[in-house]
Parts: C-alpha cells; sequence; structure tokens
C-alpha cells in the first residue's frame, strides 16, 4: 500500500489539476522546509553521536563521488539529446544532487514495512547534495569557456539553506546526543511525518502546476524523468550493495541517486549558469522524477533491493 504521505501530494496535484483556490502560504512553505531540513540532520547527528566517524568513512567517500559522477553520465546523453551544453549541465546538476523530501518519503515507506536502515543515513544527503552540483558547474565551465562567480557561488553551495541547515543539524544533533536533545524530541521527531504530509501537499501543488510546462518541453523532458531515475537508482543500489549496506540502505541510496534536487541546484545553477533554461531543469526535477519516486520509484527500489540483499 503506498504510504499516507504520498496521498497529501496526490491531493495537492488533483487541487491544481481541478483549478482550486487551495494555496499554503509562503511563509509556511519556508518554515516547513526548515523545519524538515533541521529534523533530518538532527536525526542522523543523533546516531552519529553513537558511533566512531573513522568508521563512516568509506561511506562517505561512496556516496561523495556517486553525486559527483552521476552528472559526468548523464551529460553526453543529454547532449546526444540535442539539449545545449548549457542546459546539458544544468539538468544533470540537478540529478547528481539530491532531493531532502524524496529521503524523508523513502525512510518513512521503510519503517511503514519494519524495514531497517542505516540510522545515519541522514548523514549521506548532506554530503551527497553539492558534489552534483559542482560537477555540473565544471561541465558547464567546459562548455562555454568563461568565467564564474567561484567565490558567490562557493558560498551558496557551501552555505545555501538546504546544505547549511542538514549539516547544522548534524552537528547539533552529534554534540547533543540523544539525552542531550530529548527535551526537543517533540518538536522535531514525534510530528516529522505530519509536517512532511503537509510538505508534499504543497509539492503536489506545485508540481501540478508545471504540468503545463512538461507538454511545452515534450518528448525529452518526459523521457529523462522517468527513464533516468530506475537507472540511477540500480547504480545507486550497486554502490550501497558494494560498501555493505543492509536492504533498507541500499533501498535509500538507490532512492537518493534516483532523485533530483529542486531546493539547491537550481538556486545555484542560476548563479553559475544563468544562460540555462530554469524551467527545463525544475520540470523534470519536480514535475517528473519527483512524482515518478514517490508514487511508483520508492516501491520499485526497495523491491530492488530486496531482491539484490536476499
Amino acid at each position: 500500500m503506498i504510504d499516507v504521505v504520498v496521498f497529501f501530494f496526490l491531493l495537492g496535484v488533483f487541487a491544481r489539476l481541478v483549478k482550486s483556490d487551495l494555496r499554503l502560504p509562503e511563509a509556511l512553505y519556508e518554515t516547513l522546509s526548515i523545519y524538515l531540513l533541521l529534523a533530518i540532520g538532527l536525526k542522523g547527528g543523533i546516531e552519529l553521536s553513537k558511533q566512531p566517524l573513522l568508521t563512516l568513512a568509506p561511506q562517505v567517500g561512496a556516496t561523495m563521488l556517486l553525486s559527483f559522477a552521476i552528472p559526468l553520465a548523464l551529460y553526453p546523453l543529454l547532449r546526444g539529446l540535442r539539449l545545449s551544453g548549457a542546459d546539458s549541465a544544468s539538468v544533470a546538476a540537478h540529478y547528481g544532487s539530491v532531493s531532502v523530501v524524496t529521503f524523508a518519503v523513502v525512510t518513512a515507506a521503510l519503517v511503514r514495512q519494519g524495514i531497517p536502515h542505516e540510522s545515519h543515513a541522514p548523514l549521506w544527503v548532506a554530503v551527497m547534495e553539492a558534489p552534483g552540483i559542482v560537477a555540473g558547474i565544471l561541465l558547464a565551465r567546459l562548455s562555454r569557456l568563461q568565467d564564474i562567480r567561484w567565490g558567490a557561488l562557493l558560498h551558496e553551495v557551501l552555505f545555501g539553506k538546504s546544505v547549511l541547515l542538514l549539516l547544522g543539524g548534524l552537528l547539533i544533533g552529534a554534540v547533543a546526543g540523544e539525552e542531550g536533545t530529548a527535551p526537543i524530541h517533540a518538536v522535531f521527531v514525534t510530528p516529522f511525518k505530519g509536517v512532511l504530509a503537509l510538505f508534499l501537499l504543497e509539492l503536489g501543488l506545485v508540481a501540478g502546476g508545471r504540468l503545463a510546462e512538461v507538454k511545452r518541453f515534450g518528448a525529452v523532458v518526459i523521457g529523462v524523468g522517468l527513464l533516468v531515475p530506475p537507472v540511477l537508482a540500480l547504480a545507486g543500489a550497486m554502490v550501497g550493495v558494494a560498501l555493505g549496506l543492509s536492504t533498507g540502505g541500499v533501498a535509500v541510496l538507490a532512492t537518493l541517486a534516483a532523485s533530483a534536487s529542486y531546493i539547491a541546484a537550481p538556486t545555484a545553477m542560476r548563479i553559475a549558469v544563468p544562460e540555462a533554461n530554469a524551467a527545463l531543469s525544475i520540470t523534470a526535477a519536480l514535475g517528473i522524477t519527483f512524482p515518478f519516486n514517490i508514487v511508483l520509484g520508492i516501491p520499485l527500489y526497495i523491491r530492488l533491493a530486496v531482491a539484490l540483499t536476499s
């Protein structure tokens, strides 16, 4: 059965399709996104406090390398589909980075199905967000041979909202530990799934509004949005198996590899590659890949993980 939070996303899409006046205040959307990023980081940090960091070094290195390699693999394919160098680099960067909300959905699905996963998995999200963006920027730099404001870009990649909140939450959780964070457990742990449901309702409204853009870009964006994620999921799953992760861990890493960023990557690529068509990248990532992953992809990736680890 589909996880209950997915129905909130579908409700948002339906509301937009029937032209309902349903809207979430912009300030609430910002608040929910900040909450989710901090809560995911905190939970990962609490688990980090329970184990030596050196044992996680292979996982950190492998996940960062996976994130960096995805744009390098996608770029020739996108160029072959006759996208410009700038657009190919931008789309590739979006798929090299990761979706925090997709991560939240897959972990909720694993909990509901009783499949354990590595409790420090939020660390993978934090370290996979930036390398894919950096790879996409390097590809864009090579394709146009123009100057980039590296200082502003580096600041955005390392200190942008999503990376800062994730890493900040990880650090706070790791330093304070389970006992130190107990007083805020009722705020950041217990209500998490309800907040995620509200956020998915808003994303459903946004994704529903992107359907017109899907028609505008045609078969290319549909093909990329639907066919690329399963291939990347297989690559992520194989890395997870090589690292010796649990079944749930393999499913999480497969899902992260298949996800696409629609928070950090769009902002960074606007700075680095202003000539790229931002609507193309965000339509593929949020309008097609995100709905596909949370409705159909995640159940498939979990089955793939079970098959590879059984």
